[in-house]
């Protein structure tokens, strides 16, 4: 039997990823983005081979992401931000469509595309995801990234 189960650390090295961050809600995307590449920085990724794009929300997320993975310059990509349930049924429509764009982009390109949106009912819930009670998803984003990086190319090789 054939097992793959790969870790970030089994990424090879140089990869190539873009992270994509919603402005909306800062303080809780920027604790998502500084987490991300902090990781990616501890795993060996260099700067150089990271592309960092802000968005205004996270709405606007699946359209860069698919203009990324058509330039074909990228092993992974991660889509970051913080949908916070409001008092209308907006934030149902957002949270779907920003996940279903993340996941079409991730099936027609055939390329990672690692869902580090947090959805939360409110404020604390985020808060606790980024160094809080429930870790940091930022980073986990990231070995996401590199894990899927690293099953890939085991998967495609067979």
């Amino acid at each position: 039997m054939r097992q793959i189960k790969a870790t970030p650390n089994d990424a090879t090295f140089p990869v190539s990823i873009a992270i994509v961050v919603s402005q909306f809600n800062q303080e809780i995307t920027t604790g998502l983005k500084e987490g991300a590449l902090k990781r990616l920085a501890d795993c060996g990724v260099k700067e150089k081979d990271i592309t960092l794009v802000e968005v205004p929300g996270a709405i606007e997320i699946p359209l860069v992401i698919k203009e990324l993975a058509k330039t074909k310059r990228y092993e992974a990509l991660i889509a970051l931000g913080a949908i916070i349930r409001g008092e209308t049924t907006h934030y149902d429509y957002v949270c779907q469509q920003v996940s279903y764009g993340c996941q079409r982009v991730a099936l027609d390109f055939d390329l990672p595309v690692v869902f580090g949106v947090l959805t939360t009912e409110n404020e604390a819930q985020a808060l606790d995801r980024i160094g809080g009670n429930h870790g940091h998803k930022g980073a986990d984003a990231a070995d996401c990234a590199l894990s899927m990086i690293a099953v890939l190319h085991q998967v495609r090789d067979l």
